[in-house]
Order: structure tokens, then sequence, then C-alpha cells
């Protein structure tokens, strides 16, 4: 039977979201002496100077420029300045799981360099939220949110699907999210309807679906690489779709891998892209322990109850007279080589971690996720660009977020170290700039102090 990820009870509870008052920061911003990263090419322009006004890159020079009196300038000498990072399978906490503030899981995601968010289990507090952002009323990445969860249990017949794929659209959802349990019937009128009104749908492939008709019907994306072990799946094996365990799991030993190039060739005919969340099966679903998942320095970010959630969680998943390590190695290692062939003869991939989720704190986990890409092949450039210049395109943002480029948003990560050469670069971040709004390394460790010492009350 596949695990339904409606995550409701694991991630950090909130409540709902206060204005806050953003960092103090004049209308006019220049890095100066910076080496900027171009996320398409790779190559690296030394000593630069970047002037930002009004939210946006306004100039790229080779020369320092005559200045206003309120312009803010912050040294970038030696330093390395790529764009910032889009967690595009991110959760927002709704205000009915009762505690904390959503600001701080929002500042998480920030104070790692994510500043583009795709809401995957959509609320209608995350379209107030949404608009909040995009005014500079709250300090959070870029906000995209999907509608609530259409799944097996909210949209039982073609007429519940046709009802809310519109009432969904007509709130302004940018897009619908799909979990499992669909019947095939009801899939084929929410495809059918979102096509009517103009809104696209990603997420989870159900199983009376199949992988081939999820492709064949045009998914914005698919996440987790759901669907694709079982379509790997010869069908005179007769195997039973609801018997595949954990994403395919059960199926590890009768999959055949001649098939990969058939289900990646179908993704460029369709345009489909794949979000792995790769981070979600070396953690929630490895041979780890929870309990030294549970000390990573992060988790000091998570409330108690959240960290014992985690640790039940995982314990209870990996205890199935199923699983063993060496079965899971075999899973994990064809996850790996259908990720690869996806980037090297795929539509293409986006970059996600499904944070917060288990042992996947908000932000933290976009790093074990960009060390999931390297586990599978990518270069450090093909993990960037995933994160980057990928999602702009996927969102039809190209040339407004996503590189450092005249015109862009300022959306940027100071580094002190190239991540081209070595992305745990990124894990040793100097400052975050979000929309123009320059947040330095002290005032990020002194609110994820805050936010540290709140978890524990």
């Amino acid at each position: 039977m596949k695990y339904f990820l409606i995550l409701i009870g694991l991630f950090i509870s909130c409540s709902t979201p206060q204005q806050s008052t953003l960092p103090s920061d004049d209308d006019i911003t220049l890095i100066q002496e910076v080496n900027i990263i171009n996320v398409r090419s790779g190559e690296v322009s030394k000593n630069k100077f970047v002037l930002i006004k009004e939210g946006k890159i306004s100039d790229i020079l080779d020369e320092k420029p005559a200045l206003a009196e309120n312009t803010t300038v912050i040294e970038g000498k030696g330093q390395f300045l790529m764009p910032g990072l889009a967690e595009m399978h991110a959760h927002i906490p709704s205000p009915d799981w009762g505690r904390e503030n959503i600001e701080e899981t929002l500042f998480l995601y920030l104070s790692n360099g994510v500043t583009t968010i795709r809401g995957m289990l959509g609320h209608p507090l995350h379209l107030e939220l949404r608009e909040q952002t995009a005014n500079n009323e709250v300090l959070s990445p870029r906000i995209f949110t999907s509608s609530p969860s259409l799944n097996g249990n909210t949209v039982r017949n073609v007429e519940e699907a046709e009802t809310k794929v519109r009432t969904y659209n007509e709130a302004g959802y940018d897009f619908l999210k799909l979990h499992p349990g669909i019947q095939l019937e009801v899939f084929d009128a929410i495809v059918k309807t979102a096509n009517e009104v103009g809104i696209t749908f990603a997420g989870h492939v159900s199983t009376d679906v199949g992988i081939r008709h999820a492709l064949e019907s045009g998914y914005a994306s698919i996440d987790h690489v759901d669907g694709f072990i079982e379509g790997l799946v010869p069908k005179e094996k007769g195997l039973d779709p609801n018997t595949n365990g954990f994403f395919g799991y059960n199926f590890t030993y009768d999959a055949d891998p001649k098939l990969i190039d058939e289900l990646v060739a179908m993704t460029n005919t369709y345009k489909v892209w794949v979000v792995p969340t790769q981070s979600l099966f070396d953690r929630w679903f490895s041979p780890d322990e929870a309990s030294t998942l549970a000390t990573a320095p992060e988790m000091k970010y998570m409330p108690k109850t959240t960290l014992e959630n985690w640790i039940k969680s995982k314990e209870n998943l990996i205890s199935d007279p199923e699983y063993s390590t060496e079965k899971w190695n075999a899973f994990n290692t064809l996850r790996l080589k259908i990720i690869y062939n996806l980037q090297k003869k795929g539509h293409g991939l986006l970059l996600g971690s499904d944070a917060p989720q288990v042992f996947n704190v908000p932000g933290f986990s976009i790093h074990h996720e960009l060390a999931g890409m390297l586990a599978a092949g990518l270069s450090p450039l093909e993990a960037i660009q995933i994160g980057t210049i990928n999602p702009a395109t996927f969102l039809n943002k190209t040339g407004e977020f996503g590189e450092i480029i005249k015109g862009a948003s300022a959306d940027c990560i100071l580094v002190a170290n190239n991540p081209l050469e070595d992305l745990q670069a990124l894990r040793a971040i100097n400052g975050v700039m979000v929309r123009g709004k320059w947040l330095s390394k002290k005032f990020i460790d002194n609110k994820l102090e805050e936010i540290s010492k709140n978890a524990t009350q």
C-alpha cells in the first residue's frame, strides 16, 4: 500500500503569521569586489561590483561606481556570489497545527540561502502569506503555493474532482497538489478540468493511474520520483500495484532497469519535470539510526515533540518485515540511476527536499538534497542549476530570478568559497539577500539562536 504523505502532526506547528519588521536596509546596496558565479556556464567573473536598487540588480560593473549617500556597501572581496536557491518541494505550516510562528519556518529556509519555495500542501492562509511576502510585509522566501490536497478521500468521484479544481483555480492557487489514492476516472476528470481552466497539477502518482498515464497526462512535475520504480516492473510479472510499498520499495528486485530509458524519454515527450526529494529516502527511509539523526546540529530548531514524532515515524517505517539494509541499498541504487538518467536524458530536474519532513529541517535539508544529487552522479554545477535556473524556467520566471544578471530580483547568497568546487561551501553562508533585503551572518545567527530557544519552550 502506498504511503499517504499527508504530513499533519509531523511538522512544526505554527500560529497565524504576524507582519514582520524587515531588517533595516537602504534602497541602494553595493556588493563590491565579489566573484560572481554564472550558473548557466559555470564561469566565475572576478572582482565585480553589483549594484542593487529597489530589490533588483540594477547593474554589474567592473569598477566601483560613484555612490549616493544612502548606499549600503557590502564587502565581497575574495568571496563568491550566486543566486538564491529554490526549494521546490517545501511545506508551509498551517494554523491548525497549533504552535510557533510560521515566520520561523520561513526564516529557516532563508537562513540557508533558499529564497524561493514551492509549497506543496496548500491552505487559504498561504494565499495571504504569498501576497504579504510579495509586498515585503513578511520576511520570507518568494512563495508559490499548491491547492489543498486532492487525494482518494477528498475527490471520491468525478463531480467532486471537477468542483474542487474549479474552486481552487478561482481561489488563486498556483497549481493543484495530487496525493495518492485517486481513482483513474477521477484523475482523468481532474486533468480535463485543469486543462479547461488553465491550472497545472503536480505531486504523487496514484497506483490506479500509473506512471505512463501520468506522464501522458502532462503533470507539471512528478515529485519523489513517484511511480517510476513501479513502471519498471514488466507487465508479465502480474504484480498488484497496490502492494508496491514505500514508493515502489517492495518491487525493487522485480524492476527492470532496461525500462528506465523509455520512462525518461516520456518526460521529454510530455515535458514533465521531476523533483527527486532524495533526502527523504536518504534520511527517513535509510537504515541510519533515528537516534543518531536526531542529534544533528540543525535538530535544535525543531520542538522536542516534533523530534519524538520523527523518531517514531522512522522506526515504524523501517520495522516492516520486508525492510533490510541490503534491499534498501538496491532500492536506493535504482533510484539514483533513475535520477541520473532524468538529468542526462530527461526533461529536467528541480531541487526539492520535502521539508519539514522526518529529519528534514527547513533550509538545512536542501544541503542533504544537494549531496544526494552528487551521489546520483550530477556535477556541482548541475546540482546548483536544478535549484536556480531550472526552477525559474519551470515557473516561467526566466530572467526574473535564478541568476545574477541585470534586471533580476536581488536574491543572492554570499559564501567564502566556490561552491562549484565544493558544494559544502553553501553550508557556510556569510549573508543572504532576498528581494534586495540584506541578511547579514550576524542577523541570521541571532535569529537562529532565537528560534532554537523557542523550540525548547
